[in-house]
């Protein structure tokens, strides 16, 4: 269980998190919406340390992880593993070692330098890339693949960590609909069949509604909504997004394509 205790981060005169109160329960999938500068990255940074709190706390099964330092905070960062927007490969490396870097907190620095990946850490990576859909472009050069085939090695590469949470920033703002749909298909499949618990932050209220079960809305660094997606009516959405971005967002939102798309879709 991971709990978020009166959570805050101050950027100078910004409260970018005011006071989070927040309790997730192991295995949930859950997504964050809200106008841009609401919160929701900042949020996801401060549960994985990237950032540091200005207040409050963050428990995870009764460890105070706001208190953890050196080799116990490396080990969180770990066990929660990130999910960027803009995928962070390593662009001149194939797409085979990009995976194999999830493994980075568990090896030496002599180890890292010369690529000495086990036989078992290489059949480890390949397992993931294959259930990814991606185990043919493995020897491909990162920057060869698609934006949708590279979320999924960044995905891929979360995995190696295995992480018992997977935070998921904005992982397919920058996809069409297609290869959205085939990477959200990808973080439930992980979530319903890994018990993984994921915390994704999304720009599409309809994403939002078809993916997840609780939806939790940030506006201006505050919570000011955590239920399931049915209880978003128009007044709700109206304090998230404001009296006229609620519809706009919805306007202007992507709807995935419905029904099932190719694993190589590109």
């Amino acid at each position: 269980m991971l709990e978020l205790v009166q959570l805050s981060r101050r950027f100078g005169d910004t409260l970018a998190v005011a006071g989070a109160n927040l309790t997730i329960a192991r295995g949930e999938m859950v997504g964050i919406i809200g106008r841009s500068g609401a919160g929701k990255s900042t949020l996801l940074r401060l549960v994985n340390r990237l950032i540091e709190p200005s207040g409050g706390s963050i428990v995870a099964d009764g460890i105070d992880v706001t208190a953890l330092r050196g080799k116990e905070l490396r080990a969180w960062r770990a066990r929660t593993a990130m999910i960027f927007q803009q995928f962070n490969l390593v662009n001149r490396l194939d797409v085979l070692t990009n995976v194999l870097c999830g493994r980075l907190n568990r090896m030496s620095t002599a180890r890292v330098l010369f690529k000495l990946f086990t036989p078992a850490e290489r059949a480890l990576a390949i397992r993931a890339l294959d259930r990814l859909g991606l185990a043919e472009v493995a020897m491909n050069r990162a920057d060869a693949l698609s934006g949708g085939q590279q979320q999924r090695v960044a995905i891929a590469r979360a995995l190696m960590q295995e992480p018992t949470i997977l935070l998921a920033d904005e992982p397919i703002a920058s996809l069409d609909p297609m290869n959205a749909k085939v990477v959200m298909d990808a973080l439930r499949d992980i979530n319903q069949r890994d018990g993984i618990t994921v915390l994704t932050n999304l720009h599409t209220l309809d994403t939002a509604r078809t993916y997840c079960r609780r939806i939790i809305g940030m506006s201006a660094g505050r919570v000011v909504f955590d239920g399931k997606p049915e209880e978003l009516t128009d007044p709700v959405l109206r304090t998230i997004y404001g009296e006229s971005g609620a519809f706009d967002e919805r306007l202007t939102s992507t709807s995935l394509p419905v029904g099932a798309m190719p694993a190589m879709a590109r």
